[in-house]
Parts: structure tokens; sequence; C-alpha cells
């Protein structure tokens, strides 16, 4: 039988109009209603490039209602040279109309409150599928440092290699860089053009054209160990616009594809966690059947084996790794160094 397309992720209303709000306070220029379908999480999924998006369009007129409603200050600019257009109206929520009140003022305690959440929303209670609201905001121009300024925390989810990474972007300069793959003893040295740098399930990644090799190929930047340094006198011709789309439909396919099947303690932490990211729980086809009341085995996706590993040696006994083997590989390495790292030197007893 050919292979069936998988249907486009489900998102919920809320999602959808919080990362529309999120990507229209980030933007100061506005965004055209064509950025929005194409970059923002909830319509992004069901955009087609050069397709019939009629129904895209009207939900975004529905969602830009739903806004006004709730209050928040939806506004439209209309190019100067382009009176009477509707095409290329650009859209933005400013900023200093959506601050707080000037006679709204906070005690001592209460602002102690506040950081603390803000430090738990910097760790990640946004999920991960919020954050994908500022992925491609990049792409367009945008500075989204501090998109929620005004209204909530401040989000801070940039690894130290970002800032030379765009600026070597702007300029169009070749770069090099130190990069850590797990299982290597040492970080390898990489000369790359960089293409795009992107957002992906809470992670930045850098798309970039491989010097070497002459490959595109895609960095997780939390693995950059070491200075993002210019080569001197190497430019690059930058790429046609959509880099960064091209990027995120690389690894979206990618997530799609690779599923791990896992065992959890039923009411433990990792079930409360992991259950949240589930692609749904794993059936009886072509395994024998779960006996009743045995622990919940769940289907996960991923994009990068190694961090699902890490992530899953993290809850111990409370997870079972059903399959892939090299996923159940990678984690008993991990269980095994640590309890290598606590094991008590020979002759000395462990017992108070």
């Amino acid at each position: 039988m050919p292979p069936t397309s998988q249907p486009p992720q489900r998102i919920s209303v809320e999602e959808r109009l919080f990362s529309l709000v999120l990507a229209l306070i980030a933007t100061e220029s506005g965004l055209t209603k064509a950025e929005i379908l194409e970059t923002v999480q909830g319509y992004r999924q069901r955009y087609q490039r050069g397709g019939d998006n009629a129904s895209l369009e009207r939900q975004f007129e529905r969602d830009k209602d739903d806004i006004r409603e709730l209050g928040i200050p939806l506004e439209t600019i209309e190019p100067l040279d382009e009176s009477g257009s509707n095409h290329n109206l650009r859209y933005r929520i400013p900023k200093g109309l959506y601050d707080l009140p000037s006679d709204v003022s906070f005690t001592s305690d209460e602002l102690m409150l506040l950081k603390l959440a803000a430090a738990v929303w910097r760790e990640g209670s946004l999920s991960s599928d919020s954050q994908r609201a500022l992925t491609k905001l990049n792409s367009l121009g945008v500075d989204s440092t501090d998109p929620v300024l005004g209204y909530a925390p401040h989000l801070r989810a940039r690894d130290a290699a970002f800032e030379p990474l765009s600026k070597a972007m702007d300029r169009s300069q070749v770069v090099t860089f130190p990069y850590l793959k797990p299982g290597e003893p040492a970080p390898r040295r990489r000369t790359v053009a960089p293409l795009a740098v992107v957002l992906h399930e809470g992670r930045w990644h850098l798309h970039a054209a491989d010097q070497e090799s002459g490959q595109r190929r895609t960095f997780l930047l939390s693995r950059i160990v070491g200075p993002v340094t210019p080569v001197p006198g190497k430019t690059f011709t930058p790429e046609p616009d959509g880099q960064a789309h091209h990027a995120l439909e690389a690894l979206d396919r990618l997530w799609e594809a690779n599923t791990a099947r896992v065992r959890v303690v039923p009411e433990s932490e990792a079930e409360l966690l992991l259950r949240k990211r589930t692609a749904g729980e794993a059936g009886p086809a072509g395994r024998a059947e779960e006996p009743a009341g045995t622990d919940q085995a769940l289907i996960l996706h991923f994009t990068d084996i190694d961090i699902l590993a890490d992530e899953l040696a993290g809850f111990g006994p409370e997870v079972l790794v059903l399959d892939p083997p090299r996923l159940q590989e990678a984690v008993m390495e991990r269980l095994r160094r640590v309890a290598e790292a606590h094991a008590a030197p020979d002759g000395e007893d462990t017992h108070g």
C-alpha cells in the first residue's frame, strides 16, 4: 500500500490565539497575513505554499475578532504606497498599548512572587508548541528577545552561540566552531555557512551549509562548546528567503518519523510529564497484549535520540524503554555511568 500522509497536528484554539498574540507583540513593523499563516503556530501546520488557503484566511479573520473581543489592541497598518489595498496590510499589537496601567504597582512580596513565576516560566512552563510561536520570527527580521514584555515574564531560551551566528548570517560570513556530538571523545571543528537559526521543540538549531562536505546540516546550538568565529575573508552568497521554513519542515519530518515506545510507572512523575507529549498509548498490534493493571506504555516522538535518552534516564526506574533498541542501549549506558560514579571504592562497607 502507498504511504499515507500524516494529518496536520491538531492545535487548540487557545494555543493558536496565544501563539498569534506572542508573534504580534514581538514585531515592531507588523506581520502580513501571509507571514502569519506561514510562520505562526496553529496556522503553519495547515498552510499550503502556493495552494488554496482560503479556509485558513477565514480562520485568521475570526481569530482577529476574538483577540479584539478579549480587549487586546490589535492594530492594522496600511502601506503608505499602497493606499486602499488589503493585500499587504500588516498587523501588530503595540507594546505601549498593552503595558500595565501607570497606577498599578506591586509590593515587594508581590514582586518576589512575580520573579519566582518568571523563573518557572523560563524553565519550561510553556509547552513546546507555544515556544514554536517564536520560531520563525528571526527569518522575518523580528527581534523576539522579550516578546511578552509588559504582560508576562521574559522568555530567555538562547544559547551562547545564538548572537554570533545571527551576526554572521546578517553579514554572510562563514564561521567555524567546535561541536561535540554524544559518544565522541572530543569536539570536532566545523566550518559552515549559517543559513538560519530556528527554535524547534524548545531547542535552538542551526541550519547551515557544511563547507567540508558541501551538504546541508542541522546543528544543536547547545552542542557548540566553544566560540563561534568568523573565517577571515570568507563569505557566502545568501540563499533565497525561506531557509528557516525549510529547516523547520525538515525537523518536523524527523520528529514525525522517529517514535519511541516506553512504559511508565502509573501516577509517577514520568507519567505526569511524558503523557503530555505522547502520540498515544501503544496498542497490542504486532505485540503481546499488555496484562491488565501493568504500567502504562506510551509512544513518544523525538528528533534527537541522545536528548531523549538523557531525559528518560533522569526518571530512573519510573521508565522502561521498550523500543527502539538504540534508545534502550543509550538509556542503559547513562544509567551504568551513574551507577559506576556512585559505586563505593573496593573494600569499603556501604552499610551504616
